[in-house]
């Protein structure tokens, strides 16, 4: 089968899409078929092709204000060109979605919106606001819709009308359930994932003060860093706060294991997939009771909290701390997400 998958972005850029676009991409071409990615990340380069791990890969250069919604016509006249079976479009919260729709012609068209609905930034609500007719008719032309969290089912049969199939992200299983904890000399929490203001990282920094025996690693970099480090000083807990940047692939299992509780406290996601980490390395969990996140509250290793003052973020790593069970019974692994998007494509 020749498999078109078009997204904003693909790696090395770093982020949940981008890990899941990867992951089944990699995994098809495993499987015998024939994928190609168009992206919209050539930056000032402009056009380039390249092929990765035997995945054809088209970057395109867009123009994202405020690092948002990727504008990209030329997408359109790709996605026509293309020699394809299935067009599979990503992102909901960014145009190149819109643009493969309008150039999907009469193939079997699949979305996976990864919607969560809005967006911490006020410059991008009023862009979402400003997308949404074309969004909607975007993601309403697909043949189907695929929707990685029930949470995300829900709110894609609410705001659109359309009945979506719940395929969850997919983890590699054994390499977080086999982990060797990182040994340090103080115990710590962990967060990670990019450094924005909505991902809520603040809060757990903030919480520090409340938790004298805890340092916290941060993984992971992003604009926000700078306004992070600020916030650890006036808490007087800089000297218990590292900022790791990027990690390595290899070396984020250890860093979960070794964790006394993973820690993530961000508004807008739909799915969570550092939450199957952790989990499936046997680490428990504190989370914001909000989006998709809530979803993993049913989970016996995680604990949900709406209130992110830092008294309640400290008792809430303490409360996670103490659970003996952390086995997260909805984490499939990617090749079977694979299994379940051939059946769609199909």
């Amino acid at each position: 089968m020749k498999i078109l998958q078009v997204t904003p972005r693909y790696p090395p850029q770093s982020g949940g899409v981008e890990t899941h676009v990867r992951e089944i991409s990699e995994r098809l071409v495993d499987c015998g078929h024939d994928v190609t990615v168009i992206t919209t990340d050539a930056g000032a380069d402009g056009f380039r092709r390249e092929r990765r791990n035997g995945v054809r890969v088209r970057r395109l250069r867009g123009v994202a204000p405020g690092g948002a919604m990727h504008i990209c016509p030329q997408v359109t006249r790709a996605v026509r060109q293309a020699d394809a079976d299935v067009v599979h479009a990503h992102n909901y919260h960014s145009f190149p979605l819109f643009f493969a729709a309008l150039g999907v012609g009469d193939r079997r068209f699949v979305v996976t919106p990864h919607y969560h609905g809005a967006s911490a930034s006020s410059v991008r609500d009023r862009l979402l606001s400003l997308y949404q007719p074309l969004g909607r008719w975007a993601v309403r032309r697909a043949d189907r819709v695929v929707a990685v969290s029930e949470w995300e089912r829900s709110h894609l049969e609410g705001d659109f009308g359309v009945d979506a199939t719940v395929i969850p992200n997919g983890l590699e299983i054994d390499r977080f359930a086999s982990a060797e904890a990182t040994e340090r000399g103080r115990p710590y929490i962990l967060t990670v994932g990019r450094l924005e203001e909505y991902k809520g990282v603040q809060h757990a920094i903030r919480a520090l003060s409340e938790l004298p025996e805890y340092d916290i690693l941060v993984a992971g970099s992003g604009d926000y860093r700078d306004e992070l480090e600020q916030i650890a000083a006036r808490a007087d807990v800089s000297d218990r706060v590292e900022f790791l940047g990027y990690v390595a692939d290899e070396d984020l299992p250890g860093l979960y294991a070794g964790a006394a509780a993973y820690v993530t406290l961000s508004e807008f996601e739909a799915y969570g997939m550092t939450v199957a980490e952790a989990l499936t390395a046997g680490t428990p969990c504190v989370v914001s009771n909000a989006a998709a996140l809530s979803d993993w509250t049913s989970e016996s290793g995680v604990v949900g909290i709406t209130d992110t003052n830092p008294v309640r973020v400290a008792a809430a790593v303490r409360e996670a701390r103490d659970r003996t069970e952390t086995d997260a019974e909805t984490v499939i692994d990617w090749d079977a997400v694979v299994g379940r998007l051939l059946d769609v494509y199909d």
